[in-house]
């Protein structure tokens, strides 16, 4: 069921109101999920009903992305903000130590959860903060072209486009490996979503330094890499397992930057295995 949860953050000069968007369904331990730059909650549609067959599912509208108002004044799109913010969330949500899994920008944010001991296991799918300064640019300028054309395509081509899928490869391709699988109406609202999201540029700048250098010793953590991710590249893969040692790093076969669209049962296979 689609809701919203408005909280008190601390902040220097007096507390701020963040207000976040969630998705919930499902019973048991407590599960969030974490979209990447641009997205929106609904990237976790194709396994959201696995994976609620066993745990309590929140997938979230990071703020600033989907239908989540943009951060109050006084706060960056950095970690040092947003962990905070998910921190607050689950707080007010009564979510005590959730298991975290989050892909690309989430799967960064869901690893700095595990570094601070926010959630019990972590799986974090195609994760930002493992690249070198060329891949960092090499992303960074794909997601740049990826937003240009979401804010420059008239709708109604968006539209039409959506209903083939040679059109859907042509506005979905660089994500997904599999991009006929989507609806005409998930590619639609995926790419409204990324033309109207608030936190993209404020976030995509405060990515520019980020690199990911800490262990997370003593919970679960997988990493996991798509085959075919055309963003964050999978040797990125084997630097984070150097990092982190004890996590258990997971190939995706024919998977790309976004897998839950691309292997649904595989996806929701390791994070249910992971948060077990």
């Amino acid at each position: 069921m689609a809701a919203q949860a408005s909280f008190s953050i601390e902040r220097p000069g007096g507390p701020r109101t963040v207000t976040v968007a969630y998705e919930r369904a499902g019973a048991g331990e407590p599960l969030l999920l974490l979209h990447g730059i641009g997205h929106h909650w609904q990237a976790w549609e194709p396994v959201l009903r696995i994976l609620a067959t066993e745990r309590d599912v929140i997938a979230v509208d990071l703020p600033g992305f989907g239908t989540s108002p943009a951060l109050p004044d006084g706060f960056t799109y950095d970690l040092t903000s947003m962990v905070p913010v998910l921190a607050g969330f689950c707080r007010e949500l009564g979510l005590d130590r959730p298991h975290v899994a989050g892909n690309s920008l989430g799967g960064l944010l869901a690893l700095d959860m595990g570094r601070e001991k926010l959630v019990r296991s972590v799986t974090a799918l195609s994760p930002a903060g493992f690249w070198t300064g060329a891949e960092r640019r090499y992303a960074f300028g794909t997601l740049l072209a990826m937003r240009h054309g979401a804010r420059t395509l008239p709708v109604p081509l968006v539209e039409r486009l959506s209903r083939s899928a040679a059109g859907r490869a042509a506005l979905t391709g660089t994500i997904y490996a599999r991009p006929g699988r989507r609806s005409p109406e998930a590619v639609v609202a995926e790419t409204l979503a990324l033309r109207h999201a608030t936190g993209f540029g404020q976030t995509l700048a405060a990515g520019r330094d980020v690199l990911f250098r800490d262990d997370i010793p003593e919970i679960p953590v997988t990493v996991a890499w798509g085959s075919r991710d055309r963003i964050l590249l999978r040797r990125q893969g084997v630097r984070a397992k150097r990092v982190l040692p004890g996590a258990r790093l997971v190939r995706l076969p024919g998977c790309g930057h976004v897998p839950m669209n691309d292997d649904p049962a595989l996806v929701a296979r390791v994070i249910l295995d992971t948060s077990r």
